[in-house]
């Protein structure tokens, strides 16, 4: 245990916090009891998905997806239709909660669909489709092997992106110059677009609801791919083919080419209200009449057409082939706590040519366009869908433009809506409750872990428990960091002492003592 601050420097402080699971930067929050007017600073885990920013947080967002994918995988039952979760669109790949989204299946490649409808003619570089009887399920089908013993296999799929120019064993382009930074942008960028329609694409030709959990990470050149756990098995030609003949077109004025440059960038008029020329002050078309002038022509062009590559990787896996089962769960989310510009490693582990390429590549994304909303398109010569004073190419919000991110602005982690029917919340109280069964079988007396719940009210309806953010300027009774670090080793260590003793002891085990420090200080939120 630690008990003397002032004796533990804070780099070691930190890694004791890390090693021992303790969030190292924690959001503090005031809670009042209404009941008896107390008032108390909690800490509340950050969250964080990202390893950069909190290793233990991200380790447990990792778990987490860990076990939503095992639990939804080999499943032999469909779930009931009152129980199921939406599907989360590809186009919003990140690492957030399962919160519901709305996926049209039969969505059309312009971003305007609403209003304007394209032909849906495919493109003459692109193979048809065959469009098979869908059958309602979404489990697999099961095969009888020669000793008589019932299969039900699934599969787990890679889908990669296009080539864009040689690149050397350690993912640098053997020539920058030739290199198609661009296109490798624009596909970034718009990624979740043709994984979305390859998924669409897949259930036309499969013949039933393929259900899938599926992860986007970076290649070695940085370029994303997707791992893919799939509930069933389609035969390997058909997957093949559908991945070939899997585009997304984007049809948006064009963004090839700057028409402004330099600070000689369009300015906001004031009394138009409207970005125009800066030279001779013609208002730049707006979004809308940019669409209006590409026309219905039936000659002409999207802004950019993204495919995927012909390299594809297809395993049958059993779901009763444990060991291969859990080293595919362990590989599909072995990089979700790492950021795409995290793929070389740690600042001081990346080569010259390897920093050169990611600069490159950032500055591209940087500024090309990454919705109609973004800012970026005032270098092309159009006001961006909502624009408004101050906007700035370069600087447009979307977490897709930094660094770290390199055009992935969305989840990176996709379920689909039959996967589970749970969300991740349900999915952390499942974890939770196995702890308190380990705990109760033991004789370990464990207190209501939602005793300070914010949802937990008095006989009138009234909240008990209030829950606001402190005022670090003002209030003067707030914990140290090295205070609130301390704090959360020792309760980590007693908790996991106890339930290591309650694992040994088991249901018939002489364990009986209270277990009001087995709750995080955070379980009230």
């Amino acid at each position: 245990m630690i008990s003397t601050l002032g004796q533990v420097a804070p780099d070691v402080l930190h890694d004791l916090a890390v090693r021992n699971g303790v969030c190292v930067r924690p959001v503090l929050s005031r809670m009042t009891d209404t009941t008896t007017g107390e008032q108390s600073v909690i800490p509340i885990p950050c969250g964080s998905t990202q390893h950069r920013q909190c290793p233990p947080c991200a380790d447990r967002a990792r778990k987490l997806r860990m076990q939503q994918c095992r639990e939804g995988w080999h499943r032999d039952d469909e779930i009931p239709v009152d129980d199921q979760v939406q599907d989360l669109p590809a186009a919003s790949v990140d690492e957030a909660s399962d919160e519901p989204g709305n996926e049209d299946e039969d969505q059309v490649d312009d971003d305007e669909s609403a209003r304007r409808i394209r032909s849906t003619r495919r493109r003459r570089d692109a193979p048809d489709l065959p469009r098979v009887p869908m059958e309602n399920r979404t489990v697999g089908t099961t095969f009888t092997g020669a000793n008589g013993q019932t299969y039900r296999p699934s599969m787990f799929l890679t889908l990669t992106l296009p080539s864009y120019g040689k690149v050397r064993p350690d993912g640098t382009p053997a020539d920058p110059e030739s290199y198609d930074y661009h296109r490798a942008a624009m596909d970034a960028l718009h990624f979740p677009k043709v994984v979305d329609r390859f998924w669409q694409n897949l259930r036309r030709c499969a013949g039933y609801k393929v259900q899938y959990f599926a992860t986007v990470e970076a290649q070695r050149r940085l370029a994303p791919h997707l791992h893919a756990a799939v509930r069933g098995v389609i035969p390997r030609q058909t997957v093949k083919d559908v991945a070939a003949a899997t585009y997304a077109q984007l049809w948006w004025p064009p963004c090839d080419t700057p028409v402004y440059v330099g600070d000689d960038l369009p300015r906001w008029d004031e009394l138009a209200g409207r970005f125009a020329d800066p030279v001779n002050g013609t208002p730049l078309p707006t979004w809308d009449e940019a669409l209006d002038a590409i026309g219905d022509d039936p000659a002409a062009t999207p802004a950019h057409v993204v495919k995927l590559g012909t390299q594809l990787n297809y395993q049958g896996i059993i779901g009763t082939a444990a060991d291969k089962v859990g080293k595919a769960i362990g590989y599909l989310t072995k990089y979700l706590a790492k950021s795409i510009a995290d793929t070389y490693g740690d600042d001081d582990e990346i080569t010259t040519p390897q920093a050169i390429h990611l600069d490159r590549l950032h500055r591209e994304v940087r500024w090309l366009p990454c919705s109609p909303t973004c800012s970026n398109w005032l270098r092309f010569g159009v006001q961006p869908q909502g624009a408004e004073a101050g906007m700035r190419p370069g600087w447009c919000s979307s977490k897709a433009h930094d660094r770290h991110h390199l055009g992935l602005g969305g989840r990176r982690v996709l379920v689909s809506r039959q996967w589970t029917g749970k969300t991740l919340t349900e999915h952390k109280a499942d974890r939770a409750e196995v702890v308190r069964q380990t705990l109760a079988a033991a004789g370990v007396d464990m207190h209501d872990t939602d005793r300070c719940a914010a949802s937990e009210s008095l006989e009138d309806g009234t909240p008990r428990f209030i829950w606001e953010p402190v005022d670090r300027a003002n209030d003067d009774d707030l914990p140290t960091w090295h205070g609130l670090m301390t704090r959360g080793i020792n309760e980590r260590i007693r908790w996991r002492t106890d339930y290591d003793q309650a694992k040994r002891a088991g249901p018939s085990g002489d364990h009986t003592h209270s277990a009001t420090d087995h709750e995080p200080a955070n379980t009230a939120a």
